[in-house]
Order: C-alpha cells, then structure tokens, then sequence
C-alpha cells in the first residue's frame, strides 16, 4: 500500500501566493539584457525562498510555474518551456539539498542552484541562438543567481522562525 502525502488547501494557496509574489517582484525589479534575448530578475529569490522554507517539491513547483509565467507576460515565449525545466529544477536541487537544513547547507544548496540556472540557460541560449550567445548570458546570470541567493537567504531567515505557525 502506498504512502501518499495529501497536499492542503492551506499548502496550495502558500504555493500559489508564492508563484504569484515571485513573479511580480521579477517584474518589478527586470533589467534586459539585449545580447542575450533575456533579462536579469529577482525571480531567483523567490524560488531559492520557497526551496529553503518549504523543500524540494514546493520550490520546483515555485520555480517551474515562476518561470513559465514570467516569460509568458515578459514576451520571453521562446523561453517558457524552457524556464518551466531550469527553474523547476533549480528549485528542486535547491530544496533538495537545503531544505529545512542549516544555514551552511542552504548557502551550498543556494550556490548549487545557481550553478544548475546557469548551466540551463546556457544550454537553452545555445539552442536557441548560438553557442557564443549562451556564453555571453553566463556573467548576467551568474549574477541573477547571486543577487536572488543573497536576497532568499536576508528574507528566509527571519521567515524560519515563523514558519510552522505558517504552514502548520
């Protein structure tokens, strides 16, 4: 007999405010980037956010829809399914390894994140526009990732102890 978490009404709506959240504060704070046909956001601190709080499903699940969702209103179309991939498994590997651990654990897992968001979007940059395009996105987005783990990680903190009243 399997096992099966249920996912709560309460858990939905914390995911959806998330998403949501996530992708205004990337509107918000959006610098295009020309030669690389993206841009620089915040939506980084939201994924790494909800991996680090909540775990490896909930913040695949942030980034994945985060993505997706930015793109479709930025006019990045090209990029969504891509984003949908990147950043659900940026979230996931984030979570995975920092979730609910120690603040050193979640700078690793944060930094992993990172490197797997770069990594991504130079294999989507590279498919879509060349090999020298997906090079030049690496610096900006490099520091998407930094400036998104060191944002998640101010907020998060004081968010831990609040937590489980939260959630609970």
């Amino acid at each position: 007999m399997e096992n099966k978490r249920h996912i709560s009404t309460r858990e939905v709506v914390y995911l959806a405010m998330l998403i949501a959240v996530t992708v205004v504060i990337s509107r918000f704070f959006l610098i295009p980037v020309p030669m690389t046909h993206g841009n620089i956001n915040l939506c980084d601190a939201g994924i790494f956010i909800a991996a680090i709080l909540l775990g490896r499903t909930q913040g695949a699940v942030v980034g994945a829809f985060s993505g997706l969702l930015l793109d479709l209103i930025s006019g990045y179309t090209q990029y969504m399914i891509f984003s949908f991939i990147v950043h659900g498994l940026e979230g996931f590997v984030a979570g995975w390894i920092g979730g609910k651990k120690t603040k050193s654990a979640k700078i690793v897992a944060m930094s992993i994140g990172v490197l797997v968001m770069v990594a991504g979007y130079w294999a989507t940059d590279s498919l879509l526009y060349g090999f020298k395009v997906g090079l030049i996105g690496v610096p900006t987005n490099f520091i998407q990732g930094i400036v998104g783990g060191v944002v998640a990680y101010v907020v998060s903190v004081p968010l831990e102890n609040r937590l489980p009243r939260l959630i609970g």
